[in-house]
């Protein structure tokens, strides 16, 4: 996964969240623009946008973007920077038995997790699915026992994307069926999908928003990019967005088309 773009009213406070209570590198910054990230990587744009409404959360939009490290050490360092900052931004915690996972509200309302996930020779799958739980993590207990044991290296990327939706067999139809992921968990009224063995890279809900129609013009998410690893890859998610005669543009390399309720999603070889 490549960075989420969001879309704000306001950097400062934006800027404030996730440079000093997340603990993202701020790599550049404009009038109009923030680009974050960890290791000289970007995994977060921020880009003002005038004159549009809030986000709805009963619309299509963004879940939360998901931030993964590498290790729990990592994690628990940014656990305690925004505990430390911006204590009010926690929202709940799970141990999801393929992750440990935390999760917070940015001062726009926009869902973030923060989470490191679990040994992958432990997952568990069962005819092509992964088992994903919801078991209680106390973030405290998790702090404590994890910060400072060992190197704390962020290295934080974007591990995956939870996208508000209308309909999950219509998001199956755009995620899996031509874009190409495979399914790889199916909850109440949720898919997940993943390439390459992992337990998801996108995931889509309407736990708020069945029913759901196109986004209308508001804050909250711009896009969320892809990588898909090879030229060959690209061309072929072109055809199949060809074939199921979808809008989209393909220019310098970049695929960049709508799912049915207008995220936009950018897809690079």
């Amino acid at each position: 996964m490549g960075a989420v773009e969001l879309l704000t009213d306001d950097l400062a406070p934006m800027r404030s969240f996730y440079v000093d209570a997340v603990g993202l590198e701020l790599l550049d910054e404009t009038d109009d623009r923030l680009s974050l990230g960890s290791d000289g990587e970007e995994v977060l744009g921020i880009t003002r946008a005038a004159d549009r409404p809030a986000d709805i959360g009963t619309e299509a939009g963004l879940y939360h973007s998901a931030i993964v490290y590498p290790n729990e050490q990592s994690l628990a360092t940014a656990l305690l920077s925004v505990a430390t900052v911006a204590p009010t931004s926690y929202s709940g915690s799970a141990d999801h038995a393929v992750s440990l996972a935390f999760y917070f509200s940015d001062p726009d309302g926009n869902g973030l997790e923060l989470y490191t996930d679990t040994p992958e020779d432990e997952w568990v799958w069962n005819d092509g699915l992964v088992q994903m739980g919801s078991a209680a993590l106390d973030p405290n207990a998790f702090i404590q026992e994890h910060l400072g044991t060992t190197p704390t290296d962020s290295g934080a990327t974007m591990g995956h994307v939870h996208l508000r939706v209308g309909d999950l067999e219509k998001a199956r139809a755009f995620y899996a069926d031509t874009l190409g992921f495979a399914i790889t968990a199916e909850s109440e009224d949720a898919l997940f999908y993943a390439a390459g063995g992992y337990h998801h890279h996108i995931a889509t809900n309407t736990w708020g928003t069945a029913g759901a129609t196109a986004r209308p013009e508001s804050l909250g998410l711009g896009s969320l990019t892809i990588h898909l690893g090879d030229k060959g890859a690209l061309l072929a998610v072109a055809d199949r967005l060809t074939d199921a005669a979808a809008t989209f543009t393909h220019d310098a390399g970049v695929i960049t088309v709508d799912d049915p309720w207008g995220n936009t999603v950018r897809l690079l070889a």
